[in-house]
């Protein structure tokens, strides 16, 4: 493929990437960040362009693993495996992780308190459930205990049944009961969280109607 460069064209469907011509044929496409350094009438040999194409992969693993890191914090196992899935080889998997990482775009610790926030604000569940959870994600333990130390099963409990109970005020005083101790166990709260949990937010429910 070793040629003389005739011509250097945006991509039509991507601003960001150049179409190389040598020898006033298409040869292949380029980041234009890469593309910047070339110019018309430059030759490039087979190992430089190998050397373009292989930078030109990484760039692109990179921003896919960026764009995945645009919705969500993610673990590193999960972006290690979305960029396996798109075949990005292992070598250039640990490029990009370990530049995510100093750059701290990519972090287990960080995701792992993201993690805990986000579930007790929206859908407090147990230390039990989230560290389940975390270890789904491939966050080690270290992470994973660190970030549950500040975790206090009962207060969770409490909250997740305050904002289960309005859902359940149609429902009869026994089995609005029943139904907020399934809840409760299926977010992995054990028999004693729940047993306190339950006698707490019902007499404070019932006091609060006797008031009305």
């Amino acid at each position: 493929m070793a040629g003389t460069i005739t011509a250097l064209k945006a991509q039509a469907k991507a601003k960001d990437r150049v179409n190389v011509y040598l020898d006033d044929s298409f040869a292949f496409g380029l980041a234009l960040f890469h593309a910047l350094w070339l110019k018309i009438g430059q030759y490039l040999s087979d190992e430089k362009i190998a050397e373009l194409q292989e930078a030109d992969t990484l760039e692109k693993a990179q921003k896919r693993a960026l764009n995945l890191l645009s919705y969500r914090p993610r673990s590193v196992r999960e972006v290690r495996l979305r960029l396996k899935k798109a075949e990005v080889d292992d070598e250039q998997i640990d490029i990009v992780i370990e530049r995510l990482k100093a750059a701290e775009l990519l972090s287990d610790e960080a995701f792992s308190n993201q993690w805990v926030e986000s579930r007790l604000r929206a859908n407090p569940r147990s230390k039990r459930m989230i560290e389940w959870e975390l270890k789904q994600k491939g966050v080690g333990e270290a992470e994973i205990k660190k970030a549950l130390a500040g975790v206090d099963d009962e207060d969770a409990a409490t909250r997740a049944a305050q904002k289960r109970l309005p859902r359940l005020a149609a429902l009869e005083p026994l089995e609005r009961k029943r139904k907020l101790m399934e809840f409760l166990a299926r977010n992995g709260f054990g028999y004693d969280v729940i047993s306190a949990v339950i006698q707490k937010v019902l007499t404070v429910e019932e006091s609060n109607t006797l008031d009305d």
